[in-house]
Order: C-alpha cells, then structure tokens, then sequence
C-alpha cells in the first residue's frame, strides 16, 4: 500500500492503495464514481476512457501510480449538470440505445474537441477509433461531435 493524492473533477483525494490498482476501480470502488464503466479490461473498448490533464486515456489499464499530480476528469466532472456541448448533442441526437458505452464515448469526444474544435469527419473516426458501440450508433454519434463542434 501506499499514499497518493489524487485530483479528480477538481477535488483532491488521499488514498492509501496498492500503486498497481488501476484508475477505474479506484474511481468505482474508493472515490463512488461509477459513471467511468468496466468494458474489456484490457483497454480495447473505450468504456473506461477519462481525461488524464485533458487527454482521452483508458482507466482500466492506467495504475494510480501512473497519475502522479496529473488531474483527471470523469465524466461527473465534464459538466455538473450534464451541460456540456457534446452531452447536449448527444441529446439532440438520440445517441445512446443501451447507454453502457456513451461516457466513454463522450469522454473522447469531448477530448477531441477541446484538442480540435472543428474536426473534420477522418479526425472524429480517428479520434473515436477504439471506443465501441455494440448498439452500432456510430453515424449519431458522429453527428453529436459535428453539432458539439459547432457550439
């Protein structure tokens, strides 16, 4: 075990823990953030994606000890009240079917667009490569990143 302090949607956090345990069960089970979900486990899916000083990263496969003084933002932590451009498009769109994919997915989006705010279609794909849908709404949620980007 041993001590880290952890910046998390702008709070910090003290958490004695194994350095090996990896970002998303400390988000889960320690800090009661269950919006980042549990995918494949070997960072393949996307369902886990965070934003590690505001770039899109896989938690299930970072270690705690990795973060370092790093800030990383959940999606509880994009917007307080779901406010967020690409969580407003996501609405407009009717993006989520079974929803279980859609913070990861709209945590790389929206890494995408702080990155680049108008993206053209070749940059959303690969950007948004790697995160999977099995519900298949990719064409919405590339719609949702064209209407975020113009917000």
């Amino acid at each position: 075990m041993a001590l880290f302090q952890l910046n998390v949607n702008g709070t910090t956090h003290e958490l004695d823990i194994d350095p090996s345990t990896p970002i998303l069960w400390v988000l889960r089970d320690h800090l009661n953030l269950v919006g980042t979900k549990y995918g494949c486990g070997i960072a393949q899916c996307g369902a886990c994606t965070v934003h590690l000083n505001g770039v899109a990263v896989r938690s299930c496969q970072l270690p705690i000890s990795a973060v370092g003084n790093n800030t990383l933002t959940t999606i509880e932590g994009l917007s307080e009240k779901g406010e967020h451009p690409v969580q407003k498009a996501w609405i407009e769109h009717d993006v989520p079917q079974c929803g279980y994919c859609q913070a990861g997915q709209i945590m790389s989006a929206s890494a995408l667009l702080e990155a680049n705010p108008n993206p053209s279609d070749e940059e959303i794909e690969s950007a948004m490569n790697g995160n999977l849908c099995r519900c298949g709404t990719y064409t919405r949620i590339k719609a949702a990143i064209k209407t975020a980007s113009n917000s």
